[in-house]
């Protein structure tokens, strides 16, 4: 855009071809982007989606206006020679078409003051009204802009300094719009201001558009780091919650033998968030073995708290000598009143090493498995409900007697997850399909480490626990 200070030095101009081809590119490229903001769909919580419909809007405005400037600068090229005196085809003016770029020159000499049609249409008035003299412009600008104007205008006429800003206005129509502003002062021959010639472009559309990107990256960010912060705090309270031991847990009962005890927590592989999962193993006063393994809907601090209200009561009521039947009842009254709503899953067993009795009672949970001489079967379960689903309902308590070498595998529903291909039959087939290896292993670790090896790398949508339980002799 050359300015009357270098009119004695034109640029060359561009070839007609040139801009239709840049033309033509513009068209197409604003179409696909169209194309693809149309197919962003945005949710109210979707703050990530509010943040890319910002971007392509942004886009969308400035291919515009580069439309636009293209369609200004064809229209000033001189017809090629083959086509002179044939009529020009108009500009294409889309639904969205709107002028956005006009210009004035104010002579200070005559006090004249031309407009171009376009800025007439920027300011919302009619050409038979008048162009407005500097000293009247600013009676269109917000209050607080008034001022910016006149030190501009001040320092282009009397310092010779361009002017390069942006100021609101008020249209004649009570619209508000936001202009930018380029102008430098034209010298005469003894090299004083004899007028200002501007160019003002109405940004508004794209400030707005700026603006949308800056608050949804911003509450991207927020969100981010919201997140960020639920993740450790719910990872923090987890790690204080489940038990601290970390491999194998032997519990001694003299000529009864022991219980070889270990377990392993499995992140998710799809999600940033903790779940409620829980697994516990808890030596009782009478001397009998409480182990345990759990699931609460939900992620992040809320799971992760009700999970620890959850375990703190199952620990509390099994060290109080509560059997797992009634346990599973009380924890369903639990929940059922928490201020969270929630659903939960749970198996309990209550191992008593004198007699090699497992008692034990679920809630919606996938039964134990019992591992035997080299094969393995799921215990039938007894009857028992989602935690926090049915209020006041009872759950049934089974036995179950072991022999030394038995093995016993607890799990959550993530450790083997449903999907199109895999029901939770198929997953647990592939658990007792580890039958051999399980018979063959050395330590309640080692089976553990069998299990992360057949499912540590699957693509689980949520997290899981395991707790594998050895009797020995």
């Amino acid at each position: 855009m050359p300015s009357h200070l270098f009119a004695d030095r034109p640029a060359q101009p561009p070839e007609p071809g040139s801009v239709d081809a840049l033309i033509s590119q513009t068209r197409r490229l604003r179409g696909e982007v169209d194309a693809v903001r149309r197919d962003t769909v945005v949710d109210d919580d979707d703050a990530q989606g509010r943040w890319q419909r910002a971007l392509c809007d942004l886009a969308v405005h400035h291919l515009d206006d580069l439309r636009e400037h293209l369609d200004q600068l064809k229209e000033g090229l001189p017809p090629a020679p083959e086509t002179a005196g044939q009529p020009q085809a108009a500009p294409e003016a889309g639904p969205e078409a709107q002028t956005r770029v006009g210009s004035a020159e104010w002579n200070l000499l005559t006090d004249e003051v031309s407009w171009s049609d376009e800025l007439f249409q920027i300011f919302g008035r009619s050409p038979e009204s008048g162009a407005l003299p500097l000293d009247e412009l600013g009676s269109t600008l917000f209050s607080e802009d008034q001022p910016l104007l006149t030190a501009w205008v001040t320092a282009c006429l009397v310092d010779g300094k361009p002017i390069d800003g942006e100021f609101r206005i008020v249209r004649a129509d009570g619209r508000v719009r936001t202009l930018h502003m380029r102008g430098e002062p034209v010298l005469d021959s003894d090299g004083c201001t004899a007028s200002m010639w501007a160019v003002l472009r109405d940004v508004s559309e794209l400030r707005r558009s700026q603006r949308a990107v800056r608050e949804s990256r911003d509450s991207l960010q927020r969100q981010r780091e919201i997140a960020q912060t639920e993740r450790r705090l719910a990872v923090e309270l987890q790690e204080a919650v489940l038990p601290p031991w970390r491999g194998s847990l032997r519990f001694p009962y003299g000529r009864a033998g022991t219980l070889d005890v270990a377990a392993h927590y499995l992140p998710s592989a799809t999600s940033a968030l903790i779940g409620g999962d829980w697994y516990d193993a808890l030596e009782l006063p009478d001397g009998c073995s409480m182990l345990t393994v759990g699931d609460l809907t939900g992620h992040g601090v809320t799971a992760t708290s009700g999970m620890a209200m959850m375990l703190g009561a199952l620990r509390g009521m099994a060290m109080a000598g509560i059997e797992p039947g009634p346990l599973m009842g009380w924890l369903n009254q639990l929940l059922e009143t928490s201020v969270q709503p929630a659903l939960g899953s749970a198996v309990c067993c209550r191992y008593d090493p004198a007699r090699r009795v497992l008692s034990w009672a679920q809630a919606g949970h996938p039964a134990p498995l019992l591992f035997r001489r080299g094969s393995g079967r799921s215990l039938l379960p007894p009857e028992g409900v989602l935690l926090g689903a049915t209020s006041g309902a009872s759950y049934g308590q089974a036995e179950e007697r072991l022999e030394v070498g038995d093995l016993l595998v607890l799990h959550t529903d993530g450790l083997t997850p449903r999907s199109i291909e895999f029901s939770r039959a198929d997953g647990t087939e592939r658990l007792l399909a580890l039958a051999p290896r399980f018979s063959a292993a050395r330590s309640a670790q080692e089976c553990v480490r069998i299990v992360i090896e057949e499912f540590g790398e699957s693509e689980r949508e949520d997290d899981a626990c395991m707790l594998v339980a050895r009797v020995g002799g």
